[in-house]
Parts: C-alpha cells; sequence; structure tokens
C-alpha cells in the first residue's frame, strides 16, 4: 500500500461509515480493486483500525450530547432524583444496546475477518438488507423521540446491530432500521446509531491493534494507517455534519437505491468472472 491508496481509503471510510451504505463493504471493494489481498491479517485490521478516525469525528460533533448523557449517568449513580433525568436512561439503553455485537463479534470474529469478507457476501447483503431498509423506512410513524428511548429499545437495536458484522449490511444500515420499526424518528435513530457505533468500533480497534499490530508494520504500514485514520477523521466529521442535516429532511431512500445498484453491479463483475470474490 503506498500514501496515495492509503488516503483513497480514508476518505472512503469517512464518506461511508455512518451512511447506511455499509463501510466495510466499500472499504474492501476499493482495496480489492487495489489489489490487494483481502482476507490477509494486515488488511482486515487495517480496514477496522481506520474507522475509529471517523469515531473520533463522531465524538466531536456530538462533544454536548455526550458529555450532558456521560454527566446525567454520573449523577444518576448517587442521585435518587438524577435518576429521573431522561438522559440517565438513555445513557443506560445505549450501554445495554453496546453489548450485544461486542459479544457476537468476540465469538465469531474469525469468520467476520475472512469468511465474510467474500465479495459475493458483500453483494448479497447490499442488496439484501436494502429491502429491510426499504420496508424500516416505510413502515415507520416516527411518533417516539430521544426523550422516549429506552433500553428495550436499544437492546434490540444492538441485537439488529449484530447483523453488520457481515460487510455490506451496514451498522449504521442495521440500527436505523431497527430504531425506526421501533417507530423513533429518523434524526434521534441516526444520532443513536452514531452513540452505539463508539464502543464496538473503539473496541474493534483495540482487538485489532492488540493482535495484529506486527502484521500491520510488516504490511500496510503504520504509517499509512495512521494517514488513512487521520483522513477518515476529517471527511467523518464533514460526513456527519451533512447527514444530520439531509435525514431530518428526507427519508432513506437515496441510500437505498444506491445500495441496489452497487449490489447489482457487484455481483455483474463477480459473475462475469471481471473481478474475483477474494
Amino acid at each position: 500500500m503506498n500514501l496515495i491508496q492509503a488516503v483513497v481509503l480514508g476518505v472512503v471510510e469517512g464518506i461511508t461509515e455512518f451512511l447506511p451504505v455499509s463501510s466495510t463493504g466499500h472499504l474492501t471493494i476499493v482495496e480489492k480493486l487495489f489489489g490487494f489481498d483481502i482476507a490477509a491479517d494486515d488488511i482486515t485490521a487495517f480496514t477496522a483500525i481506520i474507522q475509529s478516525g471517523a469515531v473520533f469525528a463522531t465524538l466531536i460533533f456530538l462533544r454536548k450530547d455526550l458529555i450532558r448523557i456521560i454527566a446525567a449517568w454520573f449523577k444518576g449513580l448517587f442521585s435518587a432524583a438524577g435518576r429521573e433525568n431522561p438522559d440517565w436512561k438513555f445513557a443506560w439503553a445505549v450501554i445495554l444496546g453496546s453489548i450485544p455485537v461486542v459479544i457476537v463479534g468476540g465469538l465469531f470474529q474469525d469468520t467476520v475477518e475472512h469468511t465474510l469478507r467474500s465479495l459475493w457476501f458483500i453483494a448479497g447483503a447490499l442488496i439484501i438488507w436494502s429491502g429491510a431498509m426499504a420496508f424500516a423506512d416505510h413502515a415507520a410513524t416516527q411518533i417516539r423521540h430521544e426523550d422516549d428511548v429506552s433500553w428495550k429499545d436499544t437492546l434490540i437495536i444492538g441485537v439488529v446491530q449484530c447483523l453488520a458484522l457481515i460487510p455490506g449490511v451496514s451498522r449504521s444500515g442495521a440500527t436505523m432500521s431497527a430504531g425506526l420499526l421501533r417507530d423513533i424518528d429518523r434524526v434521534t435513530v441516526t444520532k443513536l446509531s452514531f452513540f452505539l457505533s463508539i464502543p464496538a468500533l473503539f473496541g474493534a480497534t483495540i482487538l485489532q491493534v492488540h493482535d495484529y499490530s506486527g502484521q500491520i508494520a510488516d504490511g500496510v504500514g503504520w504509517t499509512n494507517t495512521a494517514a488513512a485514520t487521520l483522513v477518515s477523521f476529517v471527511v467523518g466529521y464533514a460526513a456527519v455534519a451533512w447527514l444530520l442535516r439531509f435525514i431530518s429532511r428526507h427519508s432513506y431512500s437515496i441510500f437505498i437505491a444506491y445500495r441496489l445498484v452497487l449490489g447489482a453491479l457487484l455481483a455483474v463483475l463477480l459473475a462475469t468472472d471481471t473481478i474475483t470474490p477474494k
């Protein structure tokens, strides 16, 4: 990997991390087009680590909300009155909603990093999950808002988030769809998707650095990994700001259409042996 390729991958990650189009799916496709072994340990680790840049962007962009929620959580630990604050309940809801993907990701780490990295899985997931997103977007009443979110909501959303371990499903696409089917409004469910991403993606980054630091040093290189992470932070910040503005006025239909086109195109390229699945 050279520095230009690393920057391109950082841009792809920053744009796609929080859009419901699957950042891992896009990174895997671009990595394949660059000629990399998409199942190699250094490439899979690189793909996971650079996501932390976009997560840092979320922390900065939503810092006021995060500070408010974290402060309410600590206050609720020591005060009965604090436990009446909706932010206390919301904080616990996010914590509980983050647990399922951590457990499932740990149990099936090898399958996620290697078996599911096939481009056939990505093409299928892009197309199939588009149907789930379309149904959720159409069926949603959006009558519930941030103050109405409960631990039951986020636990259900957290379980559905586990499906995003399949590249192509999209973590944000899975969580947003589940939230809409719980009748939560689009802006709230989009922000909730951001919050749920923080422990999951940071956890994945720490795990990959611990397990594959040597392979990264000998393969893609830490300089390229750091550069891609920095670029994903900058681009991710802009993407988060744009998405929250866009989704307050529009449905997810443009993302669904894009997923279908990309999935179909990828399937055609695979079926004609223009590209190989791994």
